[in-house]
């Protein structure tokens, strides 16, 4: 998949969500609210999550290639430390961003590192990591807006390569399918569709055409952003409009590919 952004745009905008996700803890009358579209956590334990988050993928895009996780990465992240005075909890949050942004800087667009993703349709690279991680920041400051009662549209240009990030990074894979080959295909009304094929070969995803596209099994219509919060399961599909077979969507989300 081609990604519609460039590496400095990449890193331009996790500094923007990054900002808008403080800017909505910052606002949180307590922090230790529950986060309906994040079971079982309160808003401090979202914050906790990001942050590590963007220290734990600091590291390991520093550690440049490896088989797998850095172990030391795996051990800061299990002994991290998060301030819960309101301020020094900002400020590690900032921090945290930083050092994720200076990592990837630092290693640039092409360097190798270890993913969860492996060998699908998303780069093992800083790139990859970057565009993953804006995706990331993006959906959870949507958890927290949904916490304070005020949930906004995902920006409408990170939305639409939310689709195609999320499609290529978290659904595209090698294994199996387990049951009979078909599509999905999802089209955002701001103009773009993409397809995901599944079958004995596996997972992927490709743009699709304006016209002359053979009908899915199923197809899911909505704005980029519902698309995305969907694909992310923050809102159900009935949310979006769904035309074919709607049971094909609970099949694909059950499935846990080995690969």
């Amino acid at each position: 998949m081609t990604c519609t952004y460039d590496f400095s745009d990449l890193l331009r905008l996790i500094d923007e969500r990054s900002g808008a996700f403080r800017a909505a803890v910052a606002s949180a009358a307590d922090l230790e609210a529950p986060v309906p579209t994040c079971p079982e956590w309160t808003l401090f334990d979202l914050v906790q999550h990001l942050g590590g988050g963007d220290r734990f993928w600091a590291a390991i895009v520093g550690a440049g290639p490896a088989d797998g996780p850095p172990a030391d990465a795996v051990a800061a992240r299990a002994s991290i430390a998060v301030p819960r005075e309101r301020e020094a909890l900002l400020e590690w949050l900032e921090e945290s961003a930083e050092l994720l942004l200076s990592a990837l800087r630092d290693a640039g667009p092409e360097r190798g590192c270890w993913t969860w993703w492996g060998a699908g349709q998303s780069p093992q690279s800083a790139a990859g990591v970057a565009r993953h991680r804006v995706q990331e920041t993006t959906v959870h400051t949507y958890d927290v807006q949904v916490a304070l009662g005020a949930p906004r549209p995902l920006p409408d240009d990170v939305a639409l390569d939310g689709v195609d990030e999320f499609l290529a990074t978290c659904c595209a894979t090698t294994a199996a399918w387990p049951h009979k080959p078909t599509t999905f295909d999802f089209h955002a009304t701001e103009g773009c569709s993409w397809r995901l094929t599944v079958d004995g070969d596996g997972a992927r995803s490709t743009r699709l055409p304006g016209e002359g596209t053979d009908a899915a099994g199923v197809s899911v219509t909505g704005t980029a952003g519902e698309i995305v919060l969907y694909l992310y399961d923050r809102i159900p599909a009935e949310s979006l409009e769904l035309a074919g077979d709607p049971g094909l969507l609970d099949l694909l989300r059950a499935w846990e590919p080995e690969e």
